[in-house]
């Protein structure tokens, strides 16, 4: 019945138009909701994953290209949802061609389904190709999808629609992206006795993906995650054993309380990790300054160097602000030296920066996956360590075993709920 609902709404043909801030239009089909979202058009190239990217809070106020040629043949399921309370958070998305029929064993509805549930306007029959090309060549813009009749109004009007709405560069997200409330994600896998000794960890919310406190838990770690910007004071009454800042978006310029309250952590010593957004918070905290890409990086299969283990990670990546730096400098901090650890290799972008004591890294990318490789998961692995061995001769030094992967986690998942 879902199927052959899909099929019908495939067959509707909604009039829609992609409208970009210089003037340029992309006509097609609307799906999912119909009416005017607006926000900043971005592309990804991963060609899995759909699910786990809608619902990745960092996409927030972004209208995403996916360039994966047809989209919707999985389905949506219950399981790979990336945030908490499964909510879908890009503004709008653009595809080429939408599945008339999904198929997968774990789907309990169709794309489509999932995005009228939740007010996502979408367009397809775009031209997904020439539209990259636009956004490479000129970086991402504002935009609006507009569907039904306000799609038929002169494009004129729709650019000046889209001209109005506030930039993304300066714009302050993350705590409309992260949770409002403290919850905790207890350790798995462990007994009773074991979990009553497990360590703690604080992870400020910024727009944290799921998969990274289950990446936590499920190496023994008890973990608190809180809204961001939560004073420092306050988060030790949890009496953390570390620090961890997520994933989120906006401009991290604007993140002065959060730069502030890391500083704090630093000064007291606790063993700090963050991931993307955290890496350009340590980054700010540790004095570097951040810019706003042309395009930035998303997709599933970005080549990273690790400086100082020689070790290349192919990562999941989404991130429209980077760290200025030079990969492989050293420079001074109130906290000590510290060092530009990791570098892209596409475009030389810093990817990572650590104290040169070990005690606090960072890095720019998804270790978590959800979707993407498995290569960098071993930085979980790495947290764990530094947070019971302490910080060793410095950061990666020794390199902490692999233990779990993404992958595993999502088996265990499936045998707890009888898929397996």
């Amino acid at each position: 019945m879902q199927n052959n609902k899909s099929k019908v709404a495939h067959m509707v043909h909604t009039p829609a138009i992609l409208v970009l801030a210089d003037g340029r239009g992309f006509r097609g089909v609307g799906f999912g909701a119909t009416g005017r979202t607006l926000g900043e058009a971005v592309f990804t190239t991963a060609m899995t994953g759909y699910q786990e990217t809608m619902s990745d809070p960092s996409y927030h106020k972004q209208i995403v290209t996916l360039t994966a040629p047809m989209i919707g043949n999985t389905g949506y399921n219950d399981e790979d949802w990336e945030s908490h309370g499964d909510k879908i958070w890009v503004a709008g998305l653009v595809i080429r061609d939408l599945a008339v029929h999904h198929s997968n064993w774990r789907a309990n509805q169709s794309l489509e389904e999932a995005m009228e549930k939740q007010g996502i306007i979408g367009i397809r029959g775009v031209d997904t190709r020439a539209l990259v090309r636009h956004l490479r060549n000129h970086g991402s813009i504002a935009a609006g999808i507009f569907s039904g009749e306000e799609a038929l109004r002169d494009t004129q009007e729709l650019v000046d629609i889209v001209n109005g709405q506030p930039s993304m560069e300066g714009a302050d997200l993350a705590a409309e992206a992260g949770t409002k409330e403290a919850y905790v994600v207890e350790p798995t896998g462990l007994s009773p006795e074991e979990a009553d000794k497990a360590p703690t960890v604080v992870a400020y919310d910024m727009g944290i993906k799921s998969a990274t406190p289950k990446n936590m838990a499920a190496r023994g770690l008890r973990v608190y995650v809180v809204p961001a910007n939560t004073p420092y004071e306050e988060i030790k009454k949890y009496s953390p054993d570390g620090v961890f800042v997520s994933n989120g978006p906006g401009d991290p310029a604007t993140a002065d309380t959060m730069v502030g309250i890391v500083r704090e952590i630093l000064a007291d010593g606790v063993p700090f990790f963050g991931i993307c957004f955290g890496n350009q918070i340590l980054g700010r905290a540790l004095g570097l300054k951040t810019y706003k890409m042309k395009f930035g990086h998303r997709g599933i299969n970005v080549p990273v160097k690790n400086l100082i283990t020689g070790k290349i990670d192919i990562t999941s990546q989404n991130h429209g602000f980077a760290l200025e730096g030079t990969p492989g400098e050293s420079f001074a901090t109130d906290f000590g030296p510290a060092k530009v650890t990791h570098v892209c290799l596409n475009d030389n972008t810093v990817e990572g920066v650590a104290l040169d004591n070990g005690l606090a890294f960072s890095v720019q990318y998804h270790p978590e996956s959800a979707a993407g490789p498995n290569d960098a998961n071993q930085l979980f692995d790495q947290f764990v360590q530094l947070i019971k061995d302490g910080p060793g001769v410095g950061p990666y030094l020794p390199l902490a075993p692999f233990t779990r992967s993404a992958s595993s986690l999502i088996d265990t998942d499936n045998d707890k709920k009888g898929d397996k």
